[in-house]
């Protein structure tokens, strides 16, 4: 099955990257922490010493380590990631697409680790270490959810690991400092998307922005009357603070207020309508990936000739 996956990814990607030769080995910074005992906690500060605060002392993490809650995470994690063969193949072709587009990029440390959960925060990103939070991806159904709203668990699955890290790195490289708009946001987003497509490719558009098959469709039929609607009520220049969590923001359903639409409709439709602008713009205009996250809004939308028809 792994080789599978491995053939059908490299299917979906330009071959002069597929031969960039990048290998990744996640570090299990979770399940080493779990094995450690008090007096071996010199020997792992000195391997991780970026996973240690020194505000805490030793009994801080000797407490953590008997913490009933972090063995349950910790054994969590490795009962769901016995094998990190296929995520790591997928943060590899990550990294070559992010090599081939910029040759500085420096392969970094992939190191795995448990956070109780915080789900806002699941993936970390420096020039040299990338921190993953494991709990955070065990799985839609998984138990340790329960009682989360069912549009947070959808994503906390393994499958989106290299979606929520192409997305740290979307954040890095794109040039927006006003975001005042509506059509400031989508285009933000519009952005980050578009640059998922270059650098996951492997990955379904459902996946890069974390809709299901069903939530993609969806859009995707009613973009042109979602569309209709954001123009006739002159929601694009608008920057009234409730729109973002409207349209924007991950939600349970986007909030047009009209009974027919509102339980149908997927989260972040403007995200999904800003990507359908840049994609417009990019195919329109001859421009490198750099340029277009350096490109302000209103000129992307101005040069797009975003036109959307069923």
């Amino acid at each position: 099955m792994l080789c599978f996956a491995s053939c059908k990814d490299d299917d979906t990607v330009n071959p002069e990257i597929a031969k960039i030769d990048i290998r990744v080995n996640i570090e299990r910074f979770d399940q080493i922490f779990a094995r450690t005992n008090i007096s071996e906690l010199p020997k792992i500060k000195k391997a991780f010493p970026f996973m240690f605060s020194k505000r805490y002392d030793d009994v801080y993490w000797e407490e953590r380590m008997n913490d009933s809650l972090q063995q349950m995470l910790q054994s969590a994690t490795k009962e769901v990631f016995q094998d990190m063969s296929a995520e790591e193949n997928e943060v590899a072709l990550l990294f070559k697409h992010l090599k081939y587009y910029y040759p500085a990029f420096k392969t970094p440390r992939v190191i795995t680790a448990t956070s109780r959960v915080d789900y806002r925060n699941k993936v970390y990103v420096t020039d040299t270490i990338v921190l993953v939070s494991l709990d955070t991806y065990l799985g839609a159904k998984h138990e340790y959810y329960e009682g989360m709203q069912t549009y947070i668990k959808a994503n906390l699955k393994p499958e989106q690991l290299v979606v929520d890290l192409a997305s740290k790195y979307a954040e890095q490289r794109i040039y927006q400092p006003r975001r005042s708009s509506l059509l400031d946001e989508m285009i933000y987003f519009g952005k980050a998307l578009y640059f998922k497509d270059i650098m996951i490719p492997f990955k379904t558009d459902a996946q890069k922005i974390g809709y299901t098959d069903a939530q993609y469709d969806w859009a995707k039929v009613n973009e042109e009357n979602i569309w209709r609607y954001f123009v006739e009520r002159e929601l694009l220049y608008s920057t009234n603070v409730k729109l973002p969590n409207q349209f924007i923001n991950p939600a349970p359903f986007s909030k047009f207020y009209l009974e027919e639409i509102d339980n149908d409709s997927p989260g972040m439709i403007g995200r999904y309508m800003g990507w359908e602008i840049v994609k417009a713009y990019m195919s329109n205009n001859d421009v490198t990936l750099n340029e277009l996250l350096k490109t302000d809004a209103e000129t992307i939308f101005n040069a797009s000739n975003y036109k959307p028809q069923l």
